[in-house]
């Protein structure tokens, strides 16, 4: 129900943009967000978006370097990665809060090489 790509290698410094696309069994959307998690590490949160307002909010580690944005006709947000540092490594993940559900999308690998 929600499919998230983009991950990859890339080098410090470079960008990547990842998306996720929510499918039509899922309504009323709230909320979308990014997480991520390394292995050992509780997921964090990376970046969310409320649906209707487009009001974003960040992790302070990504502030000014991630930018989060939502096509709401395509049911799909993205999450620009610029400045990508090592410590920006993990498994992403995307996910919907509506008014009933949480969804959570299969994760996508970044790995940030120095």
């Amino acid at each position: 129900q929600l499919q998230a790509f983009g991950g990859g290698l890339v080098q410090a410094g470079g960008s990547l943009r990842l998306s996720c696309a929510a499918s039509g069994s899922i309504f009323s959307i709230n909320v979308m967000g990014w997480y991520r998690q390394t292995p050992g590490k509780e997921r964090e949160s990376v970046a969310a978006i409320r649906w209707n307002s487009g009001s974003t909010a960040y992790t302070d580690s990504v502030k000014g370097r991630f930018t989060i944005s939502r096509d709401v006709a395509q049911n799909t947000v993205y999450l620009q990665m610029n400045s990508l540092k090592p410590e920006d490594t993990a498994v992403y993940y995307c996910a919907a809060t509506t008014r009933t559900n949480d969804y959570w999308g299969k994760g996508t690998l970044v790995t940030v090489s120095s």
